[in-house]
């Protein structure tokens, strides 16, 4: 992972982790001191040429298994349509995170995150890595959202647990369709990936508020996803930007993903880097602000069940038979990141000596 101005700090607080800063980014008319990143147009650059065009597939159109299958391997990123979601619906989403963030600070403390919860309004995770605060809030869904958001309308939270009840039914259907088409491009079928057990899924809502400085703020320092796969919905203003390695167009360099409308963005996460064994490259993205507009987005995170360990694939690894990473379950690998950050996926990877002994943990269940 690039550098991103700021020095990550060393192991994460759990009091920094967890505690909103009180500031009310939407009216501030100066970036201050706790928000102000340097460097931030330091290389990689940021493409403007156009040249650079994320992969747009219609999942309803010609060969979505092998136009899946190259996006993943050529960019690990790319953008989905013809899923069957109505725009209405989207709609509705995208009112009630709108209505979540323009409570007042107060409000929106009274759902906060706490230390042994991931669920609730705060502060995005990495924060605690960074020196500089991030021009973004967040709140997490684990499941029900109706604790929290009984807390935050006390008369009336039905509607918010109503339509983000819904959208969590809607995207693990499509993110599971979308996994189902991934492990279809790398020649494997159901048999080879048998979770026991139902999948696990995080909604994450967030804020960008407009910026009186875009050149001095960060919506979302630059990372890489714990999941299996994100699907991204940010309908109508754009700020996602991925990393493109060095090639015969270019060197590395940020590309922004255009917002399309009721289009949704699905990004590889380490899980599948894991369990292809390297093939598809979990990938780096950032989150950017802008001057004029407030930006609002879903992502959806789906992982395995809880207690499955994902480990790589017997037919991917080659003609060694030889796994690069250790099993390990999803909330290992988000303890992992939670201390290592960045570091976390190269810490499970084996070293060629081990590789026989870890060569009978070869499945993902």
């Amino acid at each position: 992972m690039p550098s991103i101005s700021e020095e990550p700090l060393p192991p994460f607080s759990p009091t920094t982790l967890h505690q909103p800063h009180n500031f009310e980014l939407g009216s501030a008319r100066e970036v201050p001191e706790s928000h102000a990143w340097t460097n931030l147009k330091d290389h990689p650059t940021v493409d403007a040429s156009g040249a650079d065009t994320v992969p747009v597939i219609d999942l309803m159109g010609p060969d979505p298994v092998n136009l899946v299958g190259r996006a993943c391997e050529e960019w690990g990123v790319f953008q989905v349509r013809g899923h069957g979601i109505r725009a209405e619906f989207l709609d509705r989403v995208e009112a009630q995170i709108r209505r979540l963030f323009a409570l007042s600070v107060e409000d929106k403390l009274k759902a906060a995150r706490t230390s042994d919860d991931i669920s609730g309004y705060g502060l995005v995770p990495i924060s605690s890595f960074f020196s500089k605060l991030m021009w973004s809030e967040g709140f997490t869904i684990s499941g029900s959202p109706l604790n929290h958001a009984s807390k935050l309308w006390p008369h009336d939270y039905h509607q918010f647990c109503d339509v983000l009840d819904e959208y969590n039914k809607v995207m693990k259907d499509l993110a599971g369709k979308v996994l189902h088409l991934i492990l279809q491009s790398l020649g494997l079928s159901e048999d080879d990936v048998r979770w026991a057990g139902p999948v696990t899924t995080v909604v994450q809502l967030n804020s960008y508020p407009a910026c009186p400085d875009p050149d001095r703020a960060m919506g979302l320092a630059a990372h890489t996803d714990s999941s299996l796969l994100t699907v991204l919905f940010q309908n109508g203003v754009s700020g996602l930007q991925v990393l493109r390695a060095a090639d015969h167009t270019g060197p590395t360099r940020w590309v922004t993903v255009p917002a399309l409308p009721n289009a949704f963005i699905v990004n590889i996460g380490d899980l599948l880097h894991i369990l292809s064994n390297g093939r598809l490259k979990s990938v780096v993205h950032r989150a950017v602000v802008n001057r004029k507009h407030h930006r609002v987005s879903a992502g959806y995170f789906y992982g395995p069940p809880a207690h499955v360990k994902v480990s790589p694939i017997h037919k991917l690894m080659g003609s060694s038979r030889r796994p690069a990473y250790r099993a390990v379950t999803w909330a290992e690998y988000m303890t992992l990141k939670r201390k290592l950050f960045d570091k976390a996926l190269q810490s499970i990877k084996l070293p060629e000596e081990k590789w026989e002994e870890h060569n009978s943990v070869i499945s993902c269940v």
